[in-house]
């Protein structure tokens, strides 16, 4: 009788050393960088004021590191309530525009990887550091030549040392992923 309450009362004691221990990201850190992204892209057109379409999300996943996601509606639409139908000739300077905008986006997001990587101690530095945007995308645009998602990511000790080093590195040391 002894024998299974003794393993159940260990099998009990591991269950709530492991559920206790804390992350090792807080949720505060995270949340820092959150704020931060998000304050960088609303900041980054001024003619649209729904550029951010939700709050940006961040995880930590134990073993591969910090990945924040946002959403972004590069340029606004150019129908309105008195105006609801597209003209072919926004749909042109609706594309032309995104397509202005994509390395201002591409270079808003290497920046802001960079500098979390600066700003998350606690994440390890073998571990990866992501920003995923998905881009939004009107059902009447014309989507040649434009991404609907762009990811970055680069091991958090890589972004440390490019940025120390500083030019070519930075681009080196980062994965960018478009779809």
């Amino acid at each position: 009788m002894k024998r299974p309450f003794s393993i159940f009362l260990l099998l009990a004691l591991a269950f709530s050393a492991s559920a206790g221990d804390k992350p090792r990201v807080s949720r505060v850190s995270l949340v820092a960088m959150e704020k931060s992204l998000d304050n960088r892209v609303t900041r980054l057109w001024d003619d649209n004021p729904f550029v951010l379409l939700g709050p940006t999300r961040g995880v930590y996943l134990e073993g591969y590191g910090a990945v924040f996601t946002t959403e972004v509606n590069m340029v606004a639409q150019p129908t309105s309530l008195m105006n609801p139908i597209v003209s072919k000739q926004d749909v042109i300077r609706h594309h032309q525009n995104k397509l202005e905008r994509m390395p201002q986006l591409r270079t808003l997001l290497r920046t802001a990887l960079v500098d979390s990587a600066a700003s998350l101690d606690p994440v390890p530095p073998e571990e990866q550091i992501t920003i995923v945007a998905f881009l939004t995308r009107y059902p009447w645009e014309d989507p040649t030549g434009l991404p609907v998602q762009v990811i970055m990511q680069a091991p958090k000790k890589r972004l440390i040392d490019a940025q120390r080093a500083g030019g070519a590195t930075v681009d080196a040391a980062i994965r960018v992923t478009e779809y």
